[in-house]
């Protein structure tokens, strides 16, 4: 039996959720990623963490975790944003909404829980759905896995045909690096992907391949959002030896003749051309001044920005089959610009269909639906874009230069992803030197650009 003196010192569970809070609100955001990673830190703040999140998943005093139905379907294993941010406003003392969300924001970072839709790790308070991650993925167990772990998960979402396991865009651009850089042992990578792929109970499959992607998204995350698990080595090197004097190797006493080598260098250095900062510049200013319409921190936005306002107006207007003026205008800067925008491509290829030249953009639709389709696929689509554009007596046949063809024709011995990759490169190049400065001269593009300006007339400028 301890004693009362005893019983009063030991910290009980809401005093370890206050400790974790006066850590998260006292740290700057820039300074997460290296403080979480500092071993002393660590061992405290993740333990602490996950005596929170232990809380949270507790049978009666936790947050209801359920079976959600749906259109044919049910969602197992759930929870709304907002349940999880009553609870924290409830057991951490915490009266404004808003920094309930951010403290759980910063929680889900970790990937302690995480949205089941979503590759943004961060809590809203609305009724989206969350999952609570498996204690095996949890961050304090310390395991940074490698890049071959990468590359055979990605492979398992490609061996799969559902929809949910589609690759994101920049998850298709991370497996085609990988299988660059792994290419020697891909075929070793790939049967450990197919191993790894079994039957298992459909609720029981569907709830790992969540939580795997979770741990995925802490470790390799989306572009533009915090790497949590990011170490800075010289940062930690200081930090764990603060008193370390670094050692300074004196240069011997420099003579005429060390130095004459150095001379003759500097003087070859003069002679090189070197890119003017006139050019740099005026290059940097004519960027800006095409862009300066879309950038909000310059121009003011006729609708709000639907991640401050929860107001969608915005990207239901992106979505819409009927394009404002801005966007339209922005298909005349690069022929990238108009093949990122559904509306703008459907119109270019209208425009082709006219002049009777859409294989070309056909062919380079087709081949990259071909990066993002699941791995069984890839072969057989293979061989259906060449039946189509390039063998002999081609329905659709392209235009192709001999170094071109004969590098592709060497790709089909081995089908894979990117067999066509110097075809499109070839093909984007002439659509981007004919093609496209027709378009932008035709009466198609041209029409819609003006009845475009006469149904949204442009807005003031504010240039700094």
């Amino acid at each position: 039996m301890k004693s009362s003196c005893e019983e009063e010192n030991v910290p009980s569970k809401r005093q370890k959720c206050g400790v974790i809070i006066r850590h998260l609100q006292n740290m700057p955001p820039a300074l997460m990623p290296f403080a979480l990673l500092e071993l002393s830190f660590l061992s405290c703040l993740l333990l602490q963490i996950e005596e929170i999140v232990t809380l949270i998943q507790d049978e009666t005093e936790g947050v209801p975790i359920r079976t959600v139905k749906s259109f044919m379907t049910k969602i197992p294993s759930v929870v709304t944003g907002a349940d999880i941010v009553q609870w924290l406003m409830k057991n951490l003392s915490i009266e404004d909404p808003a920094e309930a969300m951010h403290i759980g924001s910063l929680i889900a970072a970790q990937g302690y829980f995480f949205p089941i839709s979503d590759h943004v790790l961060t809590l809203k308070d609305d009724g989206a759905f969350y999952r609570f991650q498996a204690p095996y993925f949890w961050p304090s167990h310390c395991w940074e896995p490698e890049n071959t772990d990468y590359a055979i998960y990605l492979c398992k979402r490609t061996m799969q045909n559902k929809t949910r396991l589609d690759l994101a865009d920049y998850e298709a651009e991370n497996l085609a690096r990988l299988q660059r850089a792994f290419a020697r042992k891909w075929e070793f990578i790939y049967m450990q992907a197919e191993a790894q792929v079994k039957k298992k109970d459909k609720t029981e499959r569907k709830i790992l391949d969540s939580q795997e992607r979770a741990f995925w998204d802490v470790h390799r995350p989306v572009p533009g959002c915090v790497n949590t698990t990011e170490m800075d080595i010289r940062k930690c090197r200081r930090m764990k030896n603060p008193h370390r004097v670094k050692k300074v190797n004196a240069p011997p006493t420099a003579t005429a003749t060390l130095l004459l080598p150095q001379i003759f260098f500097l003087n070859a250095q003069l002679d090189r051309h070197c890119l003017k900062m006139s050019k740099v510049a005026e290059s940097l200013i004519s960027y800006t001044e095409q862009y300066i319409e879309y950038d909000p921190f310059v121009t003011t936005p006729e609708l709000s920005n639907p991640w401050l306002s929860d107001d969608p107006s915005l990207w239901d207007l992106e979505a819409s089959k009927e394009p404002s003026q801005q966007r339209v205008k922005k298909w005349g800067f690069s022929l990238e610009e108009a093949l990122k925008d559904p509306a703008g491509q459907e119109l270019f290829l209208k425009f082709l269909e006219s002049e009777f030249s859409s294989e070309n953009l056909r062919f380079w639709l087709a081949v990259q639906d071909l990066k993002r389709m699941p791995q069984h696929d890839v072969t057989q689509r293979v061989e259906d874009i060449w039946a189509e554009f390039l063998a002999e007596g081609a329905p659709s046949p392209i235009n192709l230069d001999s170094h071109s063809y004969e590098r592709t024709s060497q790709n089909l011995k081995d089908p894979g992803r990117y067999s066509y990759e110097d075809a499109q490169d070839h093909i984007y190049k002439l659509m981007k030197s004919d093609s496209y400065a027709r378009f932008l001269r035709s009466n198609v593009y041209q029409d819609l650009l003006m009845a475009r300006k006469k149904d949204f007339p442009s807005t003031s400028l504010f240039r700094l």
